[in-house]
C-alpha cells in the first residue's frame, strides 16, 4: 500500500536546500538580534517579530487554502505550548543574553540543541540512546562548558556566565520543541507554523504591553532587524522547520542546527566587529565532533 500524500518521504536535493535555507536565516538571526536589542527590549523584540510572523503566516495559510481548526480543536493548545517552549521563551532569554553575549557565542550555545535532542529523543521520541550516543553527548557537553572558561582557558567562570547560562537554557527548549513537534497531531506545516507564531504573538505582546509602550519608535536599522527576524527566522523558517521535522523527524533538525552557528560567527565577526577567539573555534570545533560520534554509524542527512 502507497503511503498518504502527507508521508511521501522528502527528495534528498529538496532537503539540502531546505537544509541550507534555515542554516542561512537562523545563522543571520542571532547578529540580526544583537543588532535590534541595542534600541529594543528584549519582550518587545520578542512581541514584535512574531507579530510580523504571525500576520504572513496567517495570510499564507490562507493563500494556500487551509482551513484554521476551531477554538476548541486540542491542537491549539499543542501549538500554543510549543509557541511558548520554542518561540516566545528562548526567543527572549537569547535577546537578554545578547546584551551582554556575542551573537557567535550565543549561536554556538544555541548550536547545542542537538546534544539536548539526544536524551530527550531517547525518552520521548523513540530513539534509543546508545553508548555512542552518550559519548558524543558528553563531549559535545563539553563543548558548551568551553564557552563558559575565560579566554586563557583557566578554571574560572566567564563574568558575563549568567547570560550565557540563558542562551543554554534556550537551546534545551529548542530541543523540547523539536520533540513535542515530531509528537504533535498531523496538521499541514503552513497552519501549523501560523498557529503556533501567532500564540506566540498574543501571549508576547500581552507581556510586552504590560511591561510599558514605548513612547517612541526606535531607529531605522532596529526596525530593519525585527522586519528581517519577523519574515526570515520567524515566518519562513518556521514553516520550513515544522515540515523538516514531520517528514524526517527532531533528529535531522538536530544536525542541521549547529551549522548556522558558523554563519553568526562569520557574520558577528565581519559586520559587528565581535572577538573572534580560539576559544570559540575549540569550543565549536568539540560540539561538532561529539554529535559526529552521536551520529556514526547513521545514515546519512536526506535519508
Amino acid at each position: 500500500m502507497t503511503n498518504p500524500p502527507s508521508e511521501l518521504p522528502i527528495r534528498p536535493v529538496v532537503l539540502y536546500a531546505i537544509a541550507a535555507t534555515l542554516i542561512i536565516t537562523w545563522g543571520l538571526a542571532y547578529p540580526m538580534v544583537s543588532v535590534a536589542v541595542r534600541d529594543v527590549s528584549p519582550i518587545w523584540l520578542v512581541a514584535s517579530r512574531t507579530s510580523i510572523a504571525a500576520v504572513l503566516l496567517v495570510i499564507y495559510a490562507k493563500l494556500r487554502g487551509r482551513n484554521f481548526p476551531s477554538l476548541l480543536d486540542r491542537r491549539w493548545l499543542w501549538f500554543g505550548l510549543m509557541g511558548m517552549t520554542g518561540i516566545v521563551v528562548p526567543f527572549f532569554l537569547f535577546a537578554q543574553a545578547q546584551i551582554t553575549v556575542d551573537s557567535g557565542i550565543c549561536a554556538i550555545i544555541g548550536s547545542a540543541m542537538p546534544i539536548f535532542t539526544i536524551i530527550l529523543a531517547h525518552f520521548f521520541a523513540n530513539e534509543a540512546l546508545s553508548w555512542r550516543k552518550f559519548i558524543g553527548f558528553m563531549i559535545g557537553f563539553l563543548g558548551v562548558i568551553i564557552l563558559f572558561l575565560p579566554d586563557n582557558m583557566s578554571l574560572e567562570l566567564v563574568s558575563d556566565w549568567k547570560a550565557q547560562l540563558l542562551a543554554v537554557f534556550a537551546a534545551l527548549l529548542y530541543a523540547i520543541t523539536t520533540i513535542l513537534a515530531k509528537r504533535a497531531p498531523d496538521t499541514p506545516p503552513s497552519v501549523a507554523a501560523a498557529m503556533m507564531v501567532l500564540c506566540s504573538a498574543i501571549v508576547s505582546s500581552i507581556v510586552a504591553v504590560a511591561s510599558g509602550v514605548p513612547t517612541e519608535l526606535p531607529p531605522a536599522i532596529a526596525i530593519t532587524m525585527l522586519v528581517g527576524l519577523g519574515v526570515g527566522s520567524t515566518a519562513y523558517a518556521n514553516i520550513l522547520y515544522l515540515y523538516v521535522v514531520r517528514k524526517t523527524g527532531p533528529s535531522t533538525l538536530a544536525r542541521i542546527n549547529y551549522f548556522p552557528a558558523i554563519v553568526s560567527v562569520a557574520a558577528g565577526v565581519w559586520f559587528l566587529k565581535e572577538d573572534f577567539t580560539w576559544k570559540i573555534v575549540i569550543a565549536f570545533a568539540v560540539i561538532v565532533i561529539g554529535m559526529i560520534i552521536s551520529r556514526s554509524g547513521k545514515k546519512s542527512l536526506a535519508t
